[in-house]
């Protein structure tokens, strides 16, 4: 049962949308900050975005790259929601975005399904892309209410799960060699492309091993909790960055480039 508190977060944190401002993690509070009680937040958090007019668009996956989660503190990937207001097609953007103001904005090459179906939960990897009719490349912009990135992954959870903004690049439908297919979405690799030559490298295994699990991870997930809000088609689900998240700012122009999978590549300049 959702708790007053609870609902206080909530609005809480919703008032720091866009404001520029960071405070404290959540967890450090008296009483703390189960995970629990975090997906509880951000299912109000939900509510009062659509309250305002804003559509849930589906969901992001967050942190399905353990090599970053000793440096996070944290233990295990998280989700949330993104809304009709945080998604967009890179071609309607001219490939440009304007940054708001968002504190420590850092960006994330990942690879986004789209649901024909509602997946259920325990469905092996074949069942799960039975699930799925096309998948893009996107950049998701992330961005931390904490200061330097420091917080639990119920902090994280509740905060959005970090998502600012999630930037589609050009779809591709799965082919009917669905099985073919599975082998090439563990197998890619992607190179992110920023200013000053800077270069980051990353491979399908990075999430959680290959963007399928990365989905059986939040389907499963949402059954943990005993969600409320199940899966349902037509959803977007973003399955958590390829590489290192990397910091950005207003000038710079970030490519990623595709390899093993037939993907063309997002490129953004950040306005």
């Amino acid at each position: 049962m959702i708790n007053p508190s609870q609902q206080v977060v909530a609005g809480e944190i919703l008032a720091l949308l866009g404001t520029g401002r960071q405070v404290s993690p959540l967890s450090s509070r008296d009483g703390g900050l189960t995970l629990a009680q975090a997906y509880e937040v951000a299912v109000l958090i939900r509510d009062l975005r659509q309250g305002r007019g804003e559509t849930a668009a589906g969901r992001k996956i967050g942190f399905t790259n353990s090599a970053v989660w000793h440096g996070l503190g944290l233990e295990g990937p998280i989700w949330n929601y993104m809304f009709d207001t945080t998604v967009a097609d890179l071609p309607a953007l001219g490939s440009s975005f304007k940054l708001p103001d968002w504190p420590e904005p850092r960006i994330e090459p990942e690879i986004v399904l789209h649901l024909a179906k509602a997946p259920e939960a325990g469905m092996n990897a074949a069942h799960l892309l039975a699930c799925v009719d096309w998948i893009a490349p996107a950049f998701e912009i992330v961005t931390s209410i904490f200061p330097n990135w420091t917080f639990t992954a119920a902090d994280a959870t509740a905060a959005f799960g970090v998502h600012g903004a999630l930037l589609l690049g050009k779809k591709l439908m799965v082919p009917e060699d669905r099985a073919s297919f599975a082998h090439v979405l563990t197998s890619f690799t992607v190179e992110l492309i920023g200013p000053d030559s800077t270069r980051q490298h990353g491979h399908a295994r990075n999430v959680l091993g290959g963007p399928i699990q990365s989905l059986a991870f939040l389907v499963n997930e949402l059954a943990r909790f005993g969600s409320r809000d199940p899966l349902r088609a037509g959803e977007l689900i973003t399955t958590g960055t390829l590489t290192e998240a990397m910091s950005i700012k207003p000038g710079q122009t970030w490519a990623a480039n595709f390899a093993g999978i037939s993907l063309t590549g997002p490129k953004l300049t950040i306005a």
